[in-house]
């Protein structure tokens, strides 16, 4: 089996380095080639799948591949919304809403997920949102989410150029697009859901640090009338011993002095 410490060698991270040229492949030719534009970036799409199962079976898990796996799906997608819109100009204003959902709901995401200590973004407790939980834990599901969205914009894209062969007397590009167009969708509703839970748990953590601190802060002015009170206790301690040793001196120099009789006169 094939093991290496070099993280950026891990064979997760060189099937994304492929999907990386690939979608930069994709892009270049989308304006004009349509069918050469939508198989690379359909291939990308498809070693997604690929790297999380090597990552899995070489146990080369890494944050590094994580972000990197999730830098690609974003920029790939969007990078393909900002081609649909150009096309569709009448349809622009759904796909830069499609687009901010997708960045910023992940971006947050990511984020807090990182600043709670998650070992990673797909860790989701029970507590958090069961369903969305269920989403990360189950790779069916996963996969049809993100194969269905990505699925819908590419026949959209190719349904541009062309119908596609035909299928009952309809483009088969056409029909992929009303399939797949429920699940787009409901994969959009599922990034609100995770930007929610992201901004509520950001908004947790930050009551937690006040409160946290607060209780801190409330330690330390205790420990510091402790501590003076402890220091005024030694002081008058000290203070009532030295008093008792002087007047204790004075007392045995007293008794040990002889006595000056005063001269007659």
């Amino acid at each position: 089996m094939f093991t290496t410490d070099n993280v950026f060698l891990f064979i997760p991270n060189l099937i994304g380095y492929i999907r990386v040229v690939f979608g930069i492949a994709a892009l270049y030719v989308m304006p004009s080639q349509p069918t050469i534009g939508a198989t690379l970036y359909l291939l990308s799409g498809i070693l997604d799948a690929f790297d999380g199962h090597a990552a899995r079976y070489f146990n080369q898990s890494s944050q590094f591949g994580a972000m990197l796996d999730m830098l690609t799906d974003r920029c790939m997608t969007m990078a393909l919304l900002v081609n649909l819109a150009t096309f569709y100009p009448s349809w622009v204003f759904a796909f830069q809403l499609s687009m901010v959902t997708d960045i910023s709901c992940h971006w947050i995401h990511i984020h807090t997920s990182l600043l709670l200590g998650k070992r990673s973004h797909k860790c989701i407790s029970p507590s958090e949102n069961t369903f969305l939980r269920f989403y990360y834990t189950s790779r069916t599901f996963l996969f049809t989410m993100c194969a269905g969205n990505e699925l819908f914009y590419a026949m959209l894209y190719l349904l541009y150029f062309t119908e596609g062969p035909l299928v009952l007397g309809i483009g088969l590009f056409r029909i992929l697009v009303i399939v797949c167009m429920p699940i787009a969708i409901f994969k959009s509703l599922l990034a609100v859901l995770q930007g929610y839970i992201a901004w509520k748990n950001l908004g947790m953590e930050k009551m937690l640090f006040r409160s946290d601190k607060e209780l801190r802060d409330n330690f330390k002015i205790h420990d510091l009338i402790e501590a003076i009170s402890r220091a005024t206790t030694s002081a008058t301690i000290v203070y009532t011993n030295g008093d008792q040793l002087l007047s204790g001196i004075a007392q045995q120099f007293k008794e040990h002095t002889p006595q000056i009789m005063p001269e007659g006169g």
